[in-house]
């Protein structure tokens, strides 16, 4: 028999990892991409390189936390122990009995001191997708910041949100643009649970990429009014068109194409005929219920055929003003009235340089924009908001479970 030249080994490739770095695929949806993890060294390095020191205590901690924080969240959520539409699956004894975080990678990668069944190996692997996206939900810097943030953005609007003496709700400038609402509303905060499932059906699986954790619908009585309402945030400046992200816009109420080309001639109508506004006003509005857009016109699979809006996401800059520095200021002003106290001359030679006194950063946020019947239609039946996020949850177990479930041969309806 031939030798194998020592050589090849340089030569061996992780195909897996070639496909995340340069084509664009997921880290959740490979299979293989932790086999170079062959002791707790690999594991260490590996863990450094992600930004866990294994050998702090405190961050040794940290990691097993999320450890029994995922295994219980694939339970509730994933296996029917917790859903009655999840997995027929239990979790393998051999998980509750780790303690050390390296024991986990190891089993993941095949390499663990103990012997494990190919299927028990990839449990390792969903447990810890299923910990980098608790991670990411955890990590994004500007969730301290949410309260300050929800504020200046729902504000932009609000201020220009009106009711007379009837209730009826109106949006409204001081140049007396009036455009009657059916609704408003604002969308409350995301809770962590459905941050981390959005998260592990979303290609971007990071916590930044969330666009929708600040959000409004604005439903009006029809189509045409809720074009008005788009000339009528950008022309006071509620919405920034510099500031809205392109790939995140839709539009499943109007076909705009066609109803550009059918308005050039409504504009001829009413100068040769002298039309009055009203009779513009309906005449228009009767053309755009005609210009139904195609019903496939929109990229999340998630959402219905049947489903009509305009969606898009703006980015607003933040303005947070740290609250510990005008409070140390005053605390500062005693000290230098009694500069002979060393508690006062300790607090005078605090260096506070590196604390930001102000942070200023862009936030995205959603806009959803319907009219009243589409709006009936978004929220009954097959576009009901409890079957998008059935069909959200069902697609995150599936993805995160399918080297099992390829095993097993398990079908997923």
């Amino acid at each position: 028999m031939a030798l194998r030249p020592s050589y090849l080994e340089d030569y061996r490739f992780n195909w897996e990892t070639f496909d995340v770095v340069c084509s664009g695929k997921s880290s959740l949806d490979a299979t293989n991409y932790l086999t170079e993890l062959y002791d707790k060294q690999h594991v260490s390095n590996f863990l450094n390189g992600y930004g866990f020191d294994i050998n702090d205590p405190v961050e040794s901690a940290e990691l097993f936390g999320i450890f029994q924080e995922a295994l219980q969240f694939i339970k509730r959520y994933f296996l029917k122990e917790g859903n009655p539409d999840g997995l027929d699956m239990r979790v393998p004894n051999y998980l509750y009995s780790i303690t050390n975080m390296s024991e986990l990678f190891l089993a993941a990668t095949g390499h663990a001191s103990f012997k494990l069944k190919t299927e028990e190996s990839l449990w390792a692997g969903i447990v810890l997708k299923v910990m980098h996206t608790i991670l990411h939900a955890d990590k994004d810097l500007r969730a301290r910041y949410f309260s300050t943030v929800q504020t200046q953005i729902f504000d932009r609007f609000y201020k220009f949100i009106h009711r007379d003496e009837e209730n009826r709700l109106f949006l409204r400038n001081d140049q007396g643009m009036t455009i009657p609402l059916y609704d408003f509303q604002t969308k409350a905060k995301k809770t962590r649970d459905s941050i981390i499932i959005k998260l592990l059906h979303k290609q971007e699986n990071v916590a930044e990429e969330l666009f929708d954790r600040i959000g409004m619908r604005i439903i009006t009585y029809n189509k045409l009014d809720a074009l008005k309402v788009i000339k009528f945030l950008h022309r006071n400046y509620v919405i920034m068109i510099n500031n809205i992200k392109p790939s995140r816009s839709q539009n499943t109420l109007v076909d705009l194409g066609l109803l550009r080309r059918r308005m050039f001639a409504l504009y001829k109508d009413s100068i040769r005929n002298q039309l009055d506004e009203d009779t513009f006003y309906q005449k228009l509005n009767v053309l755009i219920e005609d210009c139904v857009p195609n019903s496939n016109n929109h990229e999340n699979r998630h959402t219905s055929d049947e489903y009509r809006a305009i969606h898009f996401t703006g980015r607003q800059l933040i303005k947070y003003r740290n609250p510990f520095m005008s409070s140390f200021n005053e605390v500062r002003k005693q000290a230098l009235k009694d500069k002979e106290n060393p508690l006062s001359q300790s607090l005078l030679s605090l260096d506070t340089s590196p604390i930001s006194r102000d942070v200023r950063f862009f936030y995205p946020f959603e806009v959803q924009i319907t009219d009243y019947e589409s709006h009936l239609k978004n929220t009954q039946g097959e576009a009901s908001h409890n079957d998008y996020k059935r069909a959200q949850l069902r697609s995150a177990m599936k993805r995160i479970f399918r080297p099992i479930l390829e095993i097993k041969n398990y079908q997923v309806d």
